[in-house]
């Protein structure tokens, strides 16, 4: 299959179907992937993240298909602007 008609064609839920699939090693019905099922759907959603979703996580896929980690003082000031982390203790938990 092309690459540009995969992109095309596959829909964000396609996307979050197969990267659960990818994390779970199963299915949504609980039949699990096989290895060569595990590595094409990983393969996809690598290549959906880096060319459609355009990903800005701390470790990703960029689209120029290198893989792109952000240092510890780019996260630092990433998440500055965000407001207060819920902490919780363990004995909460």
């Amino acid at each position: 299959m092309n690459v540009e008609h995969l992109l095309q064609s596959m829909t964000e839920e396609t996307y979050h179907k197969l990267s659960r699939a990818v994390e779970t090693g199963k299915w949504l019905d609980g039949n699990p992937l096989t290895e060569e099922q595990r590595s094409v759907c990983m393969q996809a959603v690598m290549l959906y993240q880096a060319k459609v979703m355009q990903s800005k996580e701390h470790f990703t896929v960029g689209s120029d298909g290198e893989i792109v980690t952000k240092s510890r003082e780019t996260l630092k000031n990433q998440f500055a602007d965000q407001a207060s982390i819920a902490r919780f203790k363990q004995d909460d938990i």
